[in-house]
């Protein structure tokens, strides 16, 4: 896998939990191709006889889930808008994103249902993915002037990220600001997410000053994606300018708290330090150092987001890479996992990396990682750590 491809993947199935991420469905002009007869569908017998129980026994992608909706009001029963939401969502979550297209195309066929801002966006989403880009644009412009809403428009500014079309996004941005359309920082983070993931840090900034002119309130993702590039171009300074700002945030909580701390532990313990050079080392394979601390602070929002289950996948992935790791990397996962309290997993990791083939275990980074727990007041957190590394060496002393 592609070094920035990772980024783009780790970013988009669950990078906003406290938003709904698009997903979407198909257009009034396109529908849907079902690849089988109207009476064939196969459908698994389940103790629990409702809709969504068929529609997932679907097994394949051709087989119809509108021929299942049809059968299920034949036999008397009804159809609710917010039943097709909910199993749409579901859909989606699967990956089943065929299905969830036809849905759409069943609500937006009977004219009972009233369709909201979300239903169109999801609907470009869906598009995009089942279609393509040509598709979920032909559909947007196609809208009615009261349906270009802001969530539509990140819709489709979203679908533009994922697919890297630097050029199309930044052309529908522009457009989007000239129509005053009240915006929330989830928009703002589709083009900033783009940029880090096309290697463009640099444009990172401008996005947030935009932010700031509207008065728009930066969460959490904002501030990592605009840390994460500082961070990326080494300027340090900035970075613990912008920590600062954090803390005096009106919206500041206990993950904002522990995303600060955990950066300013990775900051102090890996020795990240100004640069003058914007040209950043080269790893053997092809991954920049200007990348490995993007993926970093993946890690660090996450770990102050208390995800662990999006921990274990950043790092399952990161191994995958079969990428010549840096012990900033090891750090990293093992502060996170720390702060909320795995310590099996901690011990798994210092396992890893005293069993890597490209990067020594280095206790004494180590010990800056427990030395800077201990200098943001989380005195526990170091005795606990010190106790473990203090296992490991005498494990270590024993294998000589």
């Amino acid at each position: 896998m592609a070094a920035r491809s990772i980024f783009v993947t780790l970013t988009r199935s669950d990078r906003n939990p406290l938003r709904s991420p698009f997903s979407s469905i198909a257009s009034r002009s396109q529908k849907v191709i079902c690849e089988e007869p109207q009476d064939s569908t196969e459908e698994l017998q389940t103790d629990d006889d409702d809709l969504k129980s068929r529609i997932f026994s679907l097994r394949l992608p051709k087989r119809s889930a509108t021929n299942v909706l049809q059968k299920w009001v034949r036999e008397g029963h009804s159809i609710t808008i917010s039943d097709l939401r909910q199993i749409s969502k579901e859909l989606r979550k699967s990956h089943r994103y065929k299905h969830a297209l036809e849905l759409s195309e069943w609500m937006i066929a009977n004219d009972e249902f009233e369709l909201s801002d979300s239903d169109y966006a999801v609907r470009i989403d869906l598009m995009t993915k089942v279609f393509g880009i040509d598709s979920a644009e032909r559909y947007f412009e196609g809208l009615p002037p009261t349906a270009k809403t802001s969530e539509t428009y990140t819709a489709l500014l979203h679908s533009y990220a994922v697919l890297k079309l630097t050029e199309k996004a930044e052309k529908l941005y522009e457009r989007l600001k000239e129509t005053n359309l009240p915006l929330s920082a989830l928009t703002y983070n589709e083009l900033m997410t783009l940029y880090m993931s096309v290697g463009q840090v640099e444009k990172v900034s401008s996005v947030v000053e935009d932010l700031k002119r509207q008065k728009i309130l930066p969460d959490l993702f904002t501030y990592n994606l605009w840390i994460s590039s500082c961070a990326a171009a080494l300027n340090i300074d900035e970075v613990r300018r912008i920590l600062d700002e954090m803390r005096s945030d009106s919206g500041s909580d206990e993950c904002w708290v522990r995303y600060a701390n955990l950066a300013n532990i990775y900051i102090t313990s890996g020795h990240l330090v100004n640069s003058g050079s914007s040209s950043l080392v080269e790893s053997e394979k092809g991954i920049t150092q200007r990348e490995w601390i993007t993926y970093d602070f993946l890690i660090i929002l996450y770990g102050g987001l208390g995800n662990k289950d999006k921990l274990d996948q950043i790092w399952k992935s990161l191994r995958m890479t079969k990428q010549k790791m840096t012990s900033r990397n090891y750090i990293c996962i093992i502060s996170s996992y720390l702060m909320l309290g795995h310590l099996n997993e901690v011990r798994e990791v210092i396992d890893q990396w005293k069993h890597s083939a490209s990067t020594d275990f280095d206790v004494s980074i180590c010990k800056r990682v427990s030395k800077a727990f201990g200098e943001i007041g989380l005195t526990e957190k170091t005795e606990i750590f010190g106790t473990l590394l203090s296992e490991e060496c005498d494990a270590i002393d024993e294998s000589k």
